[in-house]
């Protein structure tokens, strides 16, 4: 197998829109989550989000580009040229039928279908916009970042809700390792704060209720007192390169992808497997494929949604795999800086392991004030801990049982 690195990250988030900012945010802290000023949310019953704050397509991407693209893609098509541009590969000089993207996306674009049903109901068919189809379309991320950044090879789309943006890096991985690319940009995108998207996850009762007038203190994982998830909304871009081609070029090694496992828990649309089977199976299987035991790991960024079920199932999961080694390794869950950024979210956190491991910090967990007696491990409470780490464990978990998790180590 061809080895895999880390070579360059771009990232638009709540708490911020390049690695910097992004960083800083999570070392201190910071929460990226207000009242919702996308539309007004006060007849619903969850008024809060992260949202992207100050995020002005036109100064990376052409007015008329920019017009045929909706949020979500715009989000991902910024993000990878920020790893563009942070990776340092000369594009132009590659051959571009090398290098390809797979991003991830849960939804796509709700804000078209809802603006433009609008005008189906007032104007008639005749009046829709013939960009209805092409830009609401999840794989339209990942179609306009190859448009962009002139990517002629493997070009997909992953669409498993939240773990969707953990699976096209996986995916990503396995394309670089079998030989069919020496490049690819992986990750995910989302952009669902809109009145059905909040809707729909009010009206499931998964929103964060009771904190709707102390909105940065909403997101809480695995503390006693959390009541749901807070949406987000960005994009997570990683360049994965495959090794002997980045060494040739020089090129800075953040962190080496060593594992990928991806399983399915088969047991109900929304809620997790109660035993915690399917997560467990994942880390499992992604740990063989790293060739590395529980212990080896460093630290585990935690899909920790803030809700009931999943914090506790994925404390019940890292119990089962990590023995042991579950009470001391550690975790954190960076969704309580900025939300669940559900398809964007392992793209999101992927580049978080990528730096965690380049600059030897674990962010914390923060808004952890009580702790469950089912969530009984270490969560990294409220200030981030600078430590030795020598690999990272990631974990996305979906609606529909979907459960990925990848590993990067120290490259060496």
């Amino acid at each position: 197998m061809r080895r895999v690195v880390v070579t360059g990250v771009g990232v638009i988030s709540p708490v911020g829109s390049d690695k910097e900012t992004f960083w800083k945010s999570l070392v201190e802290g910071q929460s990226g989550i207000g009242r919702i000023t996308a539309f007004d949310p006060a007849p619903f019953t969850s008024q809060i989000a992260g949202e992207v704050k100050g995020f002005d397509p036109l100064a990376h991407i052409g007015a008329k580009e920019a017009k045929r693209m909706e949020r979500f893609v715009q989000f991902a098509v910024v993000a990878a040229k920020q790893a563009a541009q942070d990776c340092g590969l000369d594009l132009a000089k590659e051959d571009a039928f090398r290098m390809g993207t797979i991003v991830g996306c849960g939804i796509g674009s709700l804000h078209l279908v809802e603006t433009e049903h609008s005008v189906y109901l007032e104007k008639g068919p005749a009046r829709l916009t013939p960009f209805l189809i092409p830009m609401l379309i999840v794989n339209m991320a990942p179609g306009q970042v190859a448009i962009q950044l002139g990517l002629k090879g493997p070009n997909s789309c992953v669409a498993t809700a939240c773990a969707s943006g953990s699976h096209a890096v996986g995916d990503a991985f396995r394309i670089i390792q079998r030989g069919d690319a020496e490049v690819m940009f992986a990750g995910g995108t989302e952009a669902a704060i809109t009145p059905m998207g909040v809707g729909g996850f009010c009206a499931l009762m998964a929103l964060s209720r009771k904190r709707n007038a102390t909105p940065e203190q909403a997101s809480r994982p695995f503390d006693k007192d959390r009541d749901g998830f807070v949406i987000g909304e960005g994009s997570g871009i990683v360049v994965l390169e495959e090794l002997e081609h980045a060494k040739q070029r020089r090129a800075k090694i953040y962190a080496e992808m060593v594992g990928y496992g991806m399983t399915g828990d088969a047991y109900h649309m929304t809620a997790p497997s109660p035993d915690g089977h399917g997560a467990a199976k994942a880390m499992e299987t992604a740990l063989k494929d790293a060739k590395l035991a529980p212990g080896g790991i460093s630290y585990i960024n935690a899909h920790g949604t803030s809700t009931e079920l999943n914090d506790k199932i994925e404390t019940l999961a890292i119990r089962k795999i990590f023995g042991p080694s579950a009470k001391t390794v550690a975790i954190s869950s960076t969704k309580s800086h900025m939300g669940h950024l559900l398809g964007a979210a392992g793209g999101v956190e992927a580049v978080i392991c990528a730096l965690a491991i380049e600059r030897q910090v674990a962010p914390p967990t923060i808004n952890y004030e009580f702790p469950d007696p089912a969530c009984d491990l270490d969560y990294i409470p409220n200030r981030a801990r600078p430590m030795r780490i020598t690999a990272v464990l990631s974990n996305s978990l979906g609606f529909g049982g979907h459960n990925a998790t990848i590993i990067f180590k120290q490259y060496k």
